[in-house]
């Protein structure tokens, strides 16, 4: 598995404090346990999105290593009429979305914004989806972008606090398999900075 306990598929990235306070490395284990469910599920489960040729030699995903760093504070602007934003997937069609809320923060002293979306914007019980693509992308990275979904409790208002982790940046699953399509991050969600944390590329055999 790939929990970085072995030194199996997570990597060295971006600056590591000398010693990390105990809340770091609470939520380090916790962030490893939850990636070794993860590879469980995509080398087991009848419902992976792992081509079923491939489960027998899949022996995780590659992932950067654990950074409490990139759990980043952002202020929310809540867009309160939502515009709609069509995405193109990877199938060549396009979904629509609408954006629900910009959220502000700041990595490495740099000003960046990420934008959040729904398909149904009255549904408290849908996450905000938030693609995005940085200087990881086609690179370290899947070429199609990354996702996090957040799950703010109660309703956001501007100016409030919203934690996003990077560390929870995932793959979609149309990385694994051309039998899924995925929306890719629309423009005002390309990051000009490198975030590694979270998801690196996965290729079978690696």
């Amino acid at each position: 598995m790939s929990d970085g306990s072995d030194g199996g598929a997570e990597s060295d990235s971006g600056p590591e404090s000398d010693g990390a306070d105990a809340d770091d490395s609470a939520y380090v284990e916790t962030l490893r346990a939850n990636r070794a469910e993860k590879d469980e599920f995509f080398g087991t489960h009848p419902q992976s999105p792992v081509p079923p040729a491939q489960r027998d030699a899949f022996d995780g995903l590659d992932y950067f290593a654990p950074a409490p760093e990139y759990r980043i504070e952002a202020t929310a602007t809540v867009h309160g009429d939502p515009e709609p934003v069509p995405m193109e997937t990877t199938a060549g069609e396009e979904v629509r979305y609408v954006r629900v809320v910009t959220f502000a923060f700041e990595v490495d002293g740099e000003a960046h914004e990420l934008h959040g979306y729904k398909q149904r914007p009255d549904d408290d019980g849908e996450p905000i989806f938030v693609p995005f693509r940085d200087k990881t992308t086609g690179q370290e990275t899947y070429r199609g972008g990354r996702y996090i979904e957040l799950h703010p409790e109660g309703t956001l208002a501007d100016g409030d606090e919203v934690e996003i982790d990077f560390n929870l940046a995932y793959t979609p699953f149309c990385a694994f398999s051309e039998a899924f399509s995925c929306p890719l991050p629309p423009e005002e969600n390309w990051l000009e900075t490198a975030v590694r944390a979270g998801e690196r590329d996965w290729s079978p055999g690696a």
